[in-house]
């Protein structure tokens, strides 16, 4: 299933988990992790689970619960915490490369058959950029299990770990460092298969910048993107919506290249298409139905 909207609730409000159920996000974050104080961190795990279990599979939106890093005792506790609650993905941030996708596949794979659950039913998704050792690895996650079913990239913890004042210049452009992490990040995830996903957008309240960053992020091979807010899901989930336009001119490609079987390239509306236009018009009205379908 692509996920175009990921919002972020923190996992010790039922308030703010009641609140994100009525959005018309994809998937929900039950966030153990930073949203989370130290002290309140066993509590949030139990809200967490019960959350879970009032909503069983299968769900159409989807449940997702960022643990904390998969090298410390309290990631142990959240796994222990939360699987018997079948969430659809753990979130695991703070990944160096595949050995942490592995190390949290040990972990999840007997607490799944204790659960009753399906061997891999679980999936992974990874925030790769967070660490300086983290950029060195986005090119390891290909090789990794296939439980792995999404990377994404951030650049607030990426800017703390190297001592940066900011990641962005005076325009609030993205500086070197956190567009080079982007950019691995998309790399990185068509190299492994697996989707793409934008980082926050941080401006609440900025509708014409989230606008903006969206379609940068979905001209760019982006599949979807995470919120802070319930009020950018709506605008997240409408930009990486195939619109009308992106439909009918995708249908004419993939017409015109079913009439002229074994012809590798074609013209259409004074524009040369060969194979790659192919791939992405194919993809367009797969999204397109897979919506459609929901």
């Amino acid at each position: 299933m692509t996920v175009r909207s990921m919002l972020f609730v923190p996992g010790d409000s039922e308030k703010k988990l009641a609140k994100g159920a009525g959005t018309m996000a994809d998937a929900l974050i039950l966030d153990l992790e930073d949203a989370v104080a130290a002290a309140r961190k066993p509590a949030a795990r139990e809200t967490v689970l019960a959350f879970l279990k009032e909503h069983p599979t299968p769900r159409k939106q989807k449940l997702w619960v960022r643990i904390n890093s998969v090298d410390t005792r309290e990631a142990v506790a959240d796994l222990d915490g939360v699987v018997a609650g079948a969430p659809d993905a753990i979130l695991l941030p703070k990944a160096s490369g595949a050995a942490d996708v592995e190390a949290l596949d040990r972990l999840i794979a007997p607490r799944e058959a204790r659960a009753g659950l399906p061997a891999g039913a679980i999936e992974a998704f990874v925030v790769a950029t967070e660490t300086g050792a983290a950029i060195f690895g986005l090119g390891t996650y290909s090789k990794t299990t296939p439980r792995l079913a999404g990377l994404t990239w951030g650049a607030e913890d990426l800017s703390a770990a190297v001592g940066a004042f900011s990641n962005s210049d005076e325009n609030g452009n993205l500086t070197h460092l956190y567009l080079l992490a982007r950019s691995l990040c998309l790399a990185a995830s068509a190299a492994a298969e697996v989707q793409a996903i934008d980082t926050v957008y941080t401006k609440i309240g900025d509708v014409e910048g989230l606008c903006r960053v969206c379609n940068e992020a979905r001209r760019d091979g982006f599949r979807g993107k995470m919120a802070i807010h319930p009020d950018q899901v709506d605008i997240i989930n409408a930009a990486f919506t195939p619109s009308d336009a992106e439909i009918a001119h995708a249908r004419k490609i993939v017409d015109l290249f079913a009439a002229n079987p074994g012809v590798g390239t074609l013209a259409l509306e004074g524009r040369m298409l060969d194979r790659p236009h192919l791939t992405q018009a194919e993809r367009v009205l797969a999204l397109h139905a897979e919506l459609k379908d929901r």
